[in-house]
């Protein structure tokens, strides 16, 4: 009995027949390992913080927010990149807060009761992220969720890691390496 990596030889010994059934297995594999990655896929749930910038929706994934914070009395770093507004002092820790608008070249919008600072820990350090609401958590299928275009972003502005399609609104998912980047340069 042949093995899965042993080819029996067709008893015509046609090389199109031997080829055939090289082709044939080569497809039945590729096929399992396709319905398999996107089974897993499938399965695969982003637990994620939606906030507004505007009229715009933004998500974050949960496991990196460590809280949510009105947003209250950020006092200026002088000579800081201009999308850090400041710092805060939150339980006796220092804490930078970018502010999202200015970092994605919004036009800045005005102080309501709504803004809020999400608290982050990226790489080990926490920073504060201004936005203009918080809105809710979500659980989202990964197969709603794709890729941005590359034509609808520029070099400087690939910090968006997808876009979800949830009951007719979009949600930018932001990868929050890229975006809270704390240079001028980005």
């Amino acid at each position: 009995m042949p093995d899965n990596n042993e080819m029996v030889l067709p008893q015509s010994g046609l090389a199109e027949d031997i080829l055939a059934q090289f082709v044939g297995k080569a497809q039945q594999d590729l096929d399992a390992t396709y319905t398999a990655a996107a089974a897993q896929q499938e399965e695969k749930l982003h637990h994620l913080v939606t906030f507004s910038l505007g009229r715009e929706e933004y998500g974050v994934e949960i496991s990196s927010v460590q809280e949510i914070i009105r947003a209250t009395d950020i006092t200026p770093v002088p000579g800081a990149p201009i999308h850090v507004r400041g710092v805060i002092n939150l339980r006796g820790k220092i804490i930078p807060v970018v502010d999202l608008r200015s970092r994605f070249r919004m036009p800045p919008g005005e102080a309501t009761d709504a803004q809020r600072i999400i608290v982050i820990e990226l790489n080990g350090k926490r920073l504060g992220m201004q936005v203009d609401a918080v809105s809710q958590v979500i659980k989202l299928s990964s197969a709603i969720i794709e890729e941005i275009p590359e034509e609808a972003i520029t070099l400087d502005q690939n910090y968006i890691s997808g876009v979800a399609k949830l009951e007719g609104r979009l949600i930018i998912i932001l990868d929050l390496n890229r975006a809270l980047l704390l240079t001028d340069g980005n």
